[in-house]
């Protein structure tokens, strides 16, 4: 019972920390569900996996929310939306298979790193300059594969990739944000869907399992998450988000070396 408070408590978080920061809940949910799969001793060599697939899994169901909170803004660009979907799909298809087939400390090496360029583009507060128009589609095809393949490899919705590349090319913050928050959507159903069909083949994971998704943790983050992201959004109007911001990337960074040192030493 312990474990399903846990699950609660931290849905609440990441939901609060995504409309706070607009940090993506997968870089808290990740490391926090490793930690916690490992105190309820699951099989060493699938904790990692199932973090990710359970993150994914998660962020397919609150990215709904969040999707139809900036539409109803008229904040998504639906033309760029359809346009690098495609590529998104077959990123995280192919992202989630890879992550199936790779060891547990070479993905543990991918989140890090990961973790750290989150990190210090929070810590940095940078925002890339608007020098060029959108790809065509092929481009598009492209990147959304690239965006969809690294998300699936570390459990997140894209939005620390998606954002930046859309500014870049010249589309409004407002809009950037609002189109990242839609790509998250398709990012999330289809690593999700990856993950589920590569871990029903696993060897040794524990009940309760579908695929690489652990449902308790599932249900637990994703029903909380979607009920705090609104209340995170109303606080960003009122605190220094600025200051929560580096103050949260330097927590990441913290959280990146514990990940780092426990890859090390297995």
């Amino acid at each position: 019972m312990t474990f399903w408070a846990a699950y609660v408590a931290l849905g609440s978080v990441a939901g609060v920390l995504a409309g706070l920061l607009g940090v993506g809940g997968g870089v808290v949910v990740v490391p926090m569900l490793v930690f916690l799969f490992s105190e309820q001793h699951m099989p060493v060599l699938s904790i990692l996996h199932l973090a990710l697939g359970t993150s994914l899994a998660s962020i397919a169901l609150t990215s709904i929310a969040s999707l139809l909170a900036h539409h109803g803004r008229g904040a998504v660009d639906w033309r760029v939306f359809r346009r690098i979907t495609p590529g998104i799909l077959v990123g995280s298809l192919v992202g989630s298979w890879l992550a199936a087939r790779l060891s547990t400390r070479l993905l543990q090496v991918v989140f890090v790193v990961f973790l750290f360029y989150v990190a210090t583009q929070m810590l940095l507060n940078t925002r890339p300059q608007p020098t060029r128009q959108l790809p065509g589609r092929g481009g598009l095809l492209t990147v959304g594969s690239l965006i969809g393949g690294i998300s699936s490899l570390v459990g997140i919705g894209g939005g620390s990739m998606s954002v930046p590349f859309l500014l870049w090319c010249n589309v409004s913050a407002r809009n950037s944000i609002g189109t990242s928050a839609a790509i998250g959507f398709p990012i999330a159903l289809a690593s999700s869907v990856g993950y589920v069909a590569n871990g029903l083949t696993a060897a040794s994971l524990p009940p309760f399992c579908l695929g690489f998704v652990y449902l308790p943790a599932f249900v637990g983050i994703s029903v909380t998450s979607v009920l705090t992201a609104p209340f995170g959004a109303t606080l960003a109007h009122r605190l220094p988000v600025a200051q929560l911001k580096r103050c949260f990337a330097f927590l990441l960074f913290v959280v990146g070396l514990k990940m780092a040192l426990v890859a090390m030493h297995h």
